[in-house]
């Protein structure tokens, strides 16, 4: 008589994290649609389109793990130096992902923000940029903060002109601003600086992404390229960031 082996219970990676050492805030540089579509002898706008699902998965474990904030950059200022054709494939899956996706964000209870120049966005994708934040703006759940047309120099250009003309107008004294009014003056104003820095596709560098809000985040390059991204990997980004000794410039005295 045979019997059949007896089934292994899979271990699920969430299980080889501690919760009570979660990084508050993600941030996620989404690197490698292009190439992974080029391997594929895809065009280019179905590495996006894959990206997109990949950007599903992680927005849904993070919920799960009740990530206070995930920051993932969608868009840079730089990209507008693509062709047009690859822009505006980009723009259109904003807004199919903000249409596809709002209900089940919104059941999930996660709230829709975005940094960037979002005036310069086609008017299509401000609507259903603004339709998703109103929506969404009561929930008390992950946040999705989505940088789009954003650069971290322009953004600190920015901090500086608003700080400046406050200073011109009376509204603030010069000896008064400091390292909490800057970051007060920028477009992550009243979320926690990342704790953890994701880039995928292999590359070592930031690409202009938060550049003031990174000055202690411990940083974690994936290989993997962006639609090859999931759970299983933002999960073991994040038991490499709780083996890291964070001392923000100090050191440990025990």
């Amino acid at each position: 008589m045979w019997f059949k082996p007896r089934k292994q219970n899979k271990v699920d990676p969430k299980d080889q994290i501690a919760m009570d050492l979660l990084p508050r805030h993600i941030a996620i540089i989404m690197d490698g649609n292009g190439r992974w579509a080029l391997k594929r002898a895809l065009p280019r706008s179905m590495g996006h389109r894959a990206g997109v699902e990949a950007l599903r998965k992680v927005v849904k474990t993070c919920s799960e793990l009740g990530i206070e904030v995930l920051t993932v950059y969608a868009f840079s200022t730089e990209n507008w130096r693509r062709p047009k054709d690859e822009v505006g494939v980009l723009m259109t899956l904003l807004t199919e992902y903000l249409r596809k996706e709002l209900n089940e964000l919104h059941q999930n209870n996660v709230v829709i923000r975005a940094i960037g120049g979002l005036n310069d966005l086609p008017m299509e994708a401000q609507r259903e940029l603004e339709h998703a934040k109103e929506r969404t703006r009561n929930n008390s759940g992950l946040i999705l903060n989505l940088a789009l047309n954003y650069g971290g120099r322009s953004e600190i250009i920015d901090a500086v002109r608003k700080l400046s003309n406050d200073v011109l107008t009376g509204k603030q004294k010069i000896e008064e601003i400091d390292e909490v009014r800057f970051s007060e003056a920028l477009f992550t104003s009243g979320l926690p600086d990342p704790d953890l820095l994701i880039r995928t596709s292999g590359e070592m560098r930031l690409s202009n992404f938060l550049l003031w809000q990174l000055a202690y985040t411990e940083i974690v390059v994936i290989d993997e390229l962006w639609p090859d991204f999931g759970r299983k990997t933002l999960l073991e980004a994040i038991k490499m960031y709780q083996k890291r000794d964070r001392r923000f410039g100090g050191i440990h005295t025990n």
